[in-house]
């Protein structure tokens, strides 16, 4: 056995290897440790191997979902070898003590899951390829769940981008590729070659040109090659269901960067959760698929106006009629994801259970279909949607009349083909159910005739049917003549057979291996029905799931008060009232209330300098007008009042910064190097906010790179953007740059406490309140005062002497400066202590006060 096991472990290389030895699926060597530590599970030894025990442990067979999903999510791969042959089968082959031939029949990788219990509905799960041909770039990924197959032509210098876009749960590459640093796993470079992937790709689909599915550059044809042989191998020559390939380029949406993505929050938080993104607070869609689709949509915004717009046209049409709103999410709550169900049947990992979900989902959708048909005025998008909900009549009643109304999960024990559907197969059940009536009729005669209340007839998967007595009341039965086989005795009992019992129990026996025989073949026929329609099947999912996202994106936009954006093709950026959604929940959350800002970048207002203080909102404004440029170009109402837009090509943030010290970089380093990024791609279509430039390295380095950087904006790049600072001598570029305003974020001090109003307004801000906000945040009083002696004194030198440290030299060191203060606060208490209030008069009194003040002076 052992030898087995090691030569399907030198197949199965880099994975955990799952041996299948009888209910459990076992792991020998340090495939066993690591799964012990990892799954919390008892580590044994079983045997010995060059003199030391084998470390052992091991997983049930039907608990085997749950355990899997752990060992994926911490990263492992498992390769599952499962037995090829029954032991009877086994004995034929090479006698009594042959080994059952076992053989890995699958490859479990975080990207080519398919099981209900190991995906989250809400995600789509991306296995990718990188392919590279000749200075060329493209992307190959599918999600096997569903079948979806896409293939990215791009720039190498955007496939990072592309990467942190699709977020794969995979990503494959060739080994000793130039993008070998972005992959998951490795594969030879011979499954990269784009004569090979071709070829593979017209075999695949059982064409002679893939010229219907579009025009594939070699570098397409490598990444989409490369990514069929992995999941190949995953799958054992197996191959799950995928949908002919949709051919993009990078150019078809909204150029975003992964800093950017993760400063916008845009798909997962910054604590690498759905909730607290912009997704988080957009969806209000009902169904797996629909939250699967929105997700792509705003990880992908559309750069095709037509395509935006008719997307537009669907969501309005929802968002003014909610009674049609209404009904349609309602209709929608009820589908089964069948995008995933036919997933799951092609790629022979399906269920009965998974067949009643088609039935039920397709049922569903016609009923939809016909009620969207009957709409007057539909907008184009749902006129050419709504057909896609039928045409699946003969399937929905096939499988209507051959299942039961909730199939099972497991098809071994049957019970899934409902009746009158066979007429042979209910023989078998009543030959089964009458035989079984028998045994029932037997038990009782036989307690009778024994006079033992306590003998019963039980099965099990050794004896079968058998007749079961206490200890004590067996020795009647042991007789000769009793008419009862004695077959085993226990500790608390003793086992019997008798010929009416044998008799009774094989025709029970053949009729249910029949049944099984019978429910079975009809399961492969359901099973070839619904796949000889599974594209049909896809684009009706593809449908429900586009409804679904247009009338959550409604609900959410009726719910918040949004606004339809008009989009334009020349350079604007026009916004009244817009507000940031997320922040705007947590706001709403806490029983506050949000406050509105306008934006209206021009021609001759594209670069606005926003100046104010800390926390009074200048990120906030920042990211939300990012946010509102993302959700417009995806097909979404925005959360303001008005807004007009002019396409936006690429869109960059950066805001705030954290080192990467793995790579070598510092937080100042990583803020120049996307600051790079941005001056080297932004275009004049692009939409770019930037946030504290400078702010990490010396005054003078900071001011001097801010000032440049905000020039070059200004005069190269030419493209819409708002660049917040704390730099105030950045106003002074006003004088020169003529598409250059200045803003600020509306601040007061009331009663010696900062107010921060969260409004922007025009001009730029009076002063930082920087010590107020430290005020703010809890800074000791004594710290407090100190700073603004010394920015007193900074002050103070730089209007004398133009220099921002002349004057600090006559100024004492704190410790110096805390000592003079509390000898004054000593003299104080001194004089406070001598005054005898009772006694004073109310000319004594005001003389008191006025000597006090004069010393609280001094001090």
């Amino acid at each position: 056995m052992m030898a087995q096991y090691l030569a399907l472990k030198a197949e199965a290389q880099d994975c955990l290897l799952f041996y299948r030895m009888g209910d459990f699926f076992e792991l020998f060597f340090e495939d066993a440790k690591i799964a012990s530590a990892t799954l919390d599970i008892a580590l044994t030894a079983r045997g010995e191997h060059d003199g030391e025990r084998i470390p052992m442990c091991g997983v049930p067979v039907h608990a085997m979902d749950g355990y899997l999903a752990r060992l994926i999510k911490a990263g492992h791969r498992v390769a599952i070898a499962n037995q090829t042959e029954t032991p009877e089968e086994a004995k034929k082959r090479g006698g009594s003590k042959a080994l059952v031939a076992r053989a890995i029949i699958r490859v479990v990788t975080a990207g080519t899951l398919t099981e209900e219990s190991l995906l989250d509905s809400r995600t789509a799960n991306w296995c990718a390829a990188i392919g590279e041909v000749g200075g060329m770039a493209a992307i190959a990924c599918a999600d096997i769940s569903t079948g979806r197959f896409e293939v990215i032509e791009t720039d190498p210098a955007r496939i990072a981008a592309e990467i942190a876009r699709l977020s794969p749960a995979e990503t494959i590459a060739a080994e000793s590729s130039e993008v070998a640093e972005l992959a998951t796993a490795l594969r030879p470079r011979g499954e990269f070659d784009s004569a090979r992937g071709e070829a593979r790709l017209k075999q695949l689909f059982g064409v002679a040109t893939l010229d219907a599915f579009g025009q594939f550059s070699r570098a397409a044809l490598a990444a989409a090659g490369g990514l069929v042989a992995y999941l190949d191998h995953t799958a054992k020559g197996s191959l799950p269901f995928l949908r002919p390939p949709r051919v993009s380029r990078t150019e078809a949406s909204m150029a975003i960067d992964a800093a950017t993505r993760e400063s916008l929050e845009l798909t997962v938080s910054a604590a690498g959760t759905r909730r607290g993104s912009l997704l988080d607070s957009v969806d209000r869609t009902v169904t797996g698929a629909g939250a699967r689709l929105l997700g792509s949509d705003i990880a992908a915004p559309l750069m095709d106006r037509n395509m935006v717009e008719a997307r537009l046209d669907l969501v309005q049409r929802f968002h003014d009629d909610a009674g049609l709103r209404d009904m349609v999410r309602g209709q929608l709550r009820a589908l089964p994801d069948i995008g995933r169900a036919i997933g799951r049947i092609a790629a022979g990992r399906g269920s009965p259970r998974d067949l009643g979900q088609l039935r039920d989902g397709l049922d569903g959708a016609w009923r939809l279909g016909e009620r969207l048909m009957k709409l007057e005025a539909s907008p184009p998008l749902l006129s050419e949607l709504a057909p896609q909900l039928q045409g699946h009549g003969a399937l929905v009643d096939l499988l209507s009349r051959a299942l039961v109304p909730e199939p099972p999960v497991d098809a071994d024990k049957g019970g899934y083909i409902a009746e009158a559907y066979d007429a042979a197969l209910d023989d078998l059940r009543d030959a089964g159910a009458g035989g079984r009536r028998v045994i029932a009729a037997l038990e009782a005669e036989y307690r009778q005739r024994t006079g033992i209340a306590a003998l019963k007839i039980r099965h099990n998967g050794v004896l079968g049917y058998h007749i079961e007595v206490p200890a004590k009341a067996a020795d009647a039965l042991m007789q000769r003549d009793s008419g009862f086989t004695h077959r085993q005795t226990l500790a608390g009992g003793v086992r019997f057979n008798a010929p009416e019992l044998h008799d009774a129990a094989v025709k029970v026996t053949q009729a249910g291996a029949h049944a099984l025989a019978a429910e079975a073949a009809h399961l492969e026929e359901l099973t070839t029905a619904a796949l000889d329609t599974r594209e049909a099947i896809a684009r009706t999912a593809d449908a429900l799931a586009r409804i679904d996202v247009a009338a959550g994106l409604a609900e959410r936009a009726a719910e918040g008060g949004w606004a339809r954006p008009t989009l334009v093709d020349h350079s604007c950026f026009e916004i009244e009232g817009g507000r940031h959604p997320v922040v705007e929940d947590a706001v709403a959350k806490s029983g506050g209330r949000f406050v509105a800002n306008d934006c209206m970048l021009s021609e001759t207002s594209r670069l606005w300098l926003v100046t104010g203080p800390n926390m009074g909102g200048k990120s906030t404004f920042l990211r939300q007008n990012a946010l509102i440029a993302v959700l417009a170009q995806a097909g979404s109402y925005v959360p303001a009042a008005r807004a007009t837009l002019g396409m936006i090509d690429r869109l960059f943030s950066r805001v705030g910064a954290s080192d990467n010290l793995a790579r070598g970089r510092s937080t100042f380093m990583v803020e120049m190097v996307e600051t790079a990024a941005i001056l080297a791609q932004a275009t004049p279509r692009s939409f770019v906010i930037l946030d504290e430039v400078g702010r990490g390295t010396s005054t003078y380095d900071g001011l001097a790179i801010a000032w440049a950087v905000v020039e070059a904006i200004h005069e190269d790049n030419r493209c819409r953007c708002l660049f917040a600072t704390h730099y105030h001598e950045l106003t002074r570029l006003a004088e020169r740059c003529d598409a250059l305003t200045l803003h600020h974020v509306r601040a007061r001090e009331w009663k010696g406490e900062l107010v921060l109003l969260h409004e922007v307004a025009e001009g730029p801000a009076d002063r930082s309140y920087g010590l107020a906000v430290a005020r703010l945040a809890g800074l000791p009083p004594i710290t407090i005062k100190r700073a603004k002696a010394v920015l007193d004194k900074l002050e103070a030198g730089r209007q004398k002497t133009g220099g921002i440290a002349a004057g600090l030299d006559d100024l004492p060191l704190f410790a110096a400066a805390a000592e003079a203060e509390e000898e004054a606060i000593d003299t104080l208490r001194a004089e406070l202590d001598m005054l005898d209030i009772d006694s004073l008069s109310p000319r004594d009194a005001l003389d008191a006060l006025y000597r006090l003040k004069g010393l609280a002076r001094e001090g």
